[in-house]
C-alpha cells in the first residue's frame, strides 16, 4: 500500500498551461496593437529628489517663507547661507527667509552640478547653486554650495536638512 501519487492526466494539465501562456500571449499582442492598456511611468527617486529640489527653487523665487516652509519636514534644520547660526524648529526657519528675502530681494536660485544619493527613504543632494538677487537696481549675485537631505514622507521628499554656505574665493 505504499502507492506513489502520479498525475493522473498529465496532457491536462499541459493543456491548462498551455492555454494561460497562449492568453498571456494575447492580452501582450492586444495591448501593443491596441495600446488599451497604458504602462505606468514611475520616476526613478533620484528623478524625485532632483524634482523636489527645483520645487524648491521655483518656490523660492516666490520670495515668500509661508510657501516655502511646507517643503522642509516640521523638526528640519537649516544652515542659511546667511545666516552665522543653525535654525530649528518653524519659527526660526520662517525668521531666516523673511530676511534673506528682505536683504535680497528678487531672490532666485540657479543650480549648478549635483550630486544626488538616495538609500532607501533618505536622499542626500549635494552641489552649487548660484543666488541672484537685485540691489540698487543691479542685479548681483551670490554663489555657495549646499547639501539638502530629504526622507521620504508618503508620496513627498520632505527637507529634514539644509545646509548652505558662500562660495570660498580661491586659493591665490
Amino acid at each position: 500500500m505504499n502507492a506513489k501519487p502520479t498525475l493522473a492526466r498529465p496532457h491536462v494539465v499541459t493543456t491548462i498551461a498551455a492555454a494561460a501562456l497562449s492568453f498571456l500571449i494575447s492580452i501582450g499582442l492586444l495591448t501593443a496593437v491596441t495600446g488599451l492598456f497604458v504602462p505606468v511611468a514611475f520616476a526613478a527617486p533620484k528623478d524625485d529628489v532632483a524634482a523636489a529640489t527645483m520645487k524648491w527653487a521655483d518656490t523660492l523665487a516666490q520670495d515668500d517663507p509661508d510657501k516655502i516652509l511646507p517643503l522642509y519636514a516640521t523638526d528640519a534644520v537649516l544652515w542659511g547661507t546667511l545666516s552665522p547660526t543653525v535654525r530649528s524648529g518653524r519659527a526660526a526657519m520662517r525668521d531666516y527667509f523673511v530676511t534673506a528675502f528682505k536683504v535680497l530681494p528678487g531672490l532666485k536660485v540657479n543650480f549648478g552640478d549635483q550630486l544626488i544619493r538616495v538609500y532607501g527613504s533618505t536622499a542626500i543632494n549635494t552641489g552649487y547653486y548660484t543666488f541672484s538677487y537685485v540691489k540698487d537696481g543691479e542685479t548681483k549675485t551670490l554663489p555657495a554650495r549646499y547639501s539638502f537631505t530629504y526622507v521620504l514622507d508618503g508620496e513627498n521628499w520632505m527637507i529634514v536638512d539644509h545646509h548652505s554656505s558662500a562660495m570660498p574665493s580661491p586659493p591665490k
